[in-house]
């Protein structure tokens, strides 16, 4: 028995140790600002992005990554945001990069935030999905979340899964995991598109437009600049003794309840799916066709 206890509170103190790699923290220990330095405000523990008609503002993280998990809270801009693009996404670099974006497209007042997700791999998206959410994301904080391993990608708001992107390579389809991704967020103009394919444009007299944001989690591998791809796929992945939470087989895919909230959240949200969108692809992506029958 004793030996069983033993193993045991090995088991606990190594998931502890696991556990504590999380990194949350000051926006300023994981991120700095990428462009418009004079386009931020800080609050004690928030940051506001402010977007006006001479600039947006951006900001990226310190450090690269390979899968764990990033999250951030989020309030969107309030009243009439139309024209105006909040995005939160992780991206590798170059022509064949990788990236899982959250897009959130302004909206005349009253009118619903609606959320845009895609996932680029290999340097090749078209994969966006659209929905509006359960809750108006203007009145207070949310929490939005990337979860990344080397089985899945799952789009996270408040813990609900509002996407998955699974890893079919058994059926030729390439999946990220074998570049490093910083962590980026920024709010711009892109009126030409994103308030009803372009109708509606930013009405400046509105400016400034502000995100405000806080609890910036990363806890995640941390891929050193000098490393190769190769060695750094290696490194974060679990081998013998060496367990990451990200690879435990629980996380592997959706949970029963995780399933039907995804479920739930594409019955009642979702606005658009480029797998029905039949105009845009008359042959339907071959993800789309492997994923549909994932429904259990």
């Amino acid at each position: 028995m004793a030996v069983s206890v033993f193993k045991m509170l090995g088991f606990f103190v190594g998931f502890f140790l696991i556990v504590g790699l999380v990194s949350s923290a000051k926006f300023d220990e994981l991120f700095q600002p990428s462009w418009a330095l004079d386009h931020f405000a800080y609050e004690g523990e928030l940051l506001r992005l402010k977007l006006d008609n001479y600039s947006g503002a951006g900001f990226q993280s310190k450090s690269k990554y390979m899968f764990g998990k990033v999250t951030v809270q989020i309030k969107l801009v309030e009243g009439d945001s139309a024209g105006t693009v909040t995005a939160f996404y992780m991206s590798s670099e170059g022509p064949y990069h990788n990236e899982f974006d959250f897009e959130f497209l302004g909206n005349t007042t009253g009118e619903p935030y609606l959320v845009q997700t895609n996932v680029y791999v290999n340097g090749v998206g078209n994969k966006e999905q659209r929905l509006n959410l359960w809750f108006d994301p203007t009145k207070d904080f949310h929490s939005y979340s990337l979860l990344w391993n080397q089985r899945q990608v799952v789009f996270l708001v408040d813990e609900t899964p509002i996407r998955l992107h699974t890893n079919m390579e058994n059926k030729g389809i390439p999946f990220p995991k074998d570049q490093a991704m910083g962590v980026y967020s920024s709010i711009w103009n892109a009126d030409d598109w994103a308030t009803q394919g372009g109708r509606v444009k930013t009405d400046w007299s509105h400016a400034p437009f502000v995100a405000s944001y806080k609890g910036f989690e990363i806890d995640a591998c941390e891929c050193p600049v000098s490393v190769a791809a190769a060695d750094n796929a290696k490194k974060c992945s679990s081998s013998g003794e060496k367990r990451y939470w990200w690879d435990e087989p629980t996380l592997s895919e959706l949970n029963a309840h995780q399933s039907h909230q995804l479920l739930w959240v594409k019955a009642n949200h979702m606005v658009y799916d480029y797998c029905s969108d039949t105009a845009r692809f008359p042959v339907t992506p071959l993800e789309c066709l492997h994923h549909s029958h994932r429904h259990h």
